[in-house]
């Protein structure tokens, strides 16, 4: 090979690598609870444990379609606020391009709403129901805005996407198996609390909010084309979005604020 073949062949390997550096998108880490680690969505991946991560979570989803120059999946089944600001933040910096994060939900003691509800009576469900819109409303802002407030400190530069939490059940429904129009109203009312309550203060912070309510519209409990799982084996999939759920509702949400 000439020297000029060699100049060119360099030129062209400089220009290739250039092109992959510049394709790799903002690094991005991923913090929350179950309905970001990917409980209910199978594929998990061994080395997470309890924290239930999954390939086919819409992090990972995410991070597959756009090649972020680093990934960090911090979201574990289970976290409330005070497991974010403990444990998940290790992997921000004034680096970090992009954040997602889904929280509140285990504040606000959903798995015991739901199981209250699945198995008590409407009175009982509702009075349940009821502590936690209390909750939601005297106590979660100000645990939402001390997460919120820790991803700025530390990730300055973030693009910070907070995503909701979507209905349970679709409404109106003439008939679902196993709980009845009171609570699944109940349960979709206190839902709608929570995720105003979380976009407010989305807002206060300068985050984006994704509407994971609209994306997952027609594809609750009780429609036929469910992406939740209902009371399933292992327990922890319970009330969970699917594998479907994760790619045709929680990433098309992300997509919309990204």
């Amino acid at each position: 090979m000439s020297a000029v073949s060699l100049l060119i062949a360099a030129f062209m390997l400089a220009l290739l690598n250039a092109g992959q550096a510049q394709a790799a998108g903002p690094a991005y880490v991923a913090l929350g609870d179950s309905y970001s680690s990917g409980n209910g969505a199978g594929n998990y991946i061994d080395s997470s444990g309890d924290c239930h991560r999954s390939n086919s979570a819409y992090p990972a989803l995410y991070a597959a379609a756009h090649s972020p120059s680093s990934f960090t999946f911090a979201a574990c089944s289970g976290a409330v606020t005070s497991d974010v600001t403990g444990s998940q933040l290790g992997g921000l910096n004034s680096s970090t391009g992009l954040v997602t994060i889904t929280i509140g939900g285990n504040d606000a003691g959903f798995a015991d709403v739901m199981t209250t509800c699945v198995a008590g009576s409407d009175s009982t469900c509702l009075n349940r129901v009821a502590t936690a819109r209390t909750f939601i409303s005297n106590t979660l802002p100000a645990r939402l805005d001390s997460v919120y407030n820790a991803i700025s400190s530390r990730a300055p530069n973030a693009h910070v996407v907070v995503l909701g939490y979507p209905h349970m059940y679709i409404e109106p429904s003439w008939w679902c198996l196993g709980i009845g129009e009171t609570k699944r109203e109940a349960i979709n009312d206190a839902a709608d609390l929570l995720n105003s309550v979380i976009s407010a203060r989305a807002a206060a912070h300068g985050f984006a909010y994704g509407d994971v309510a609209a994306a997952f519209s027609g594809h609750e409990l009780c429609s036929g084309d469910d992406w939740l799982h209902d009371l399933a084996l292992p327990v922890w999939e319970s009330y969970h979005p699917t594998a479907r759920g994760h790619s045709g509702g929680y990433l098309v949400a992300l997509n919309a604020r990204d």
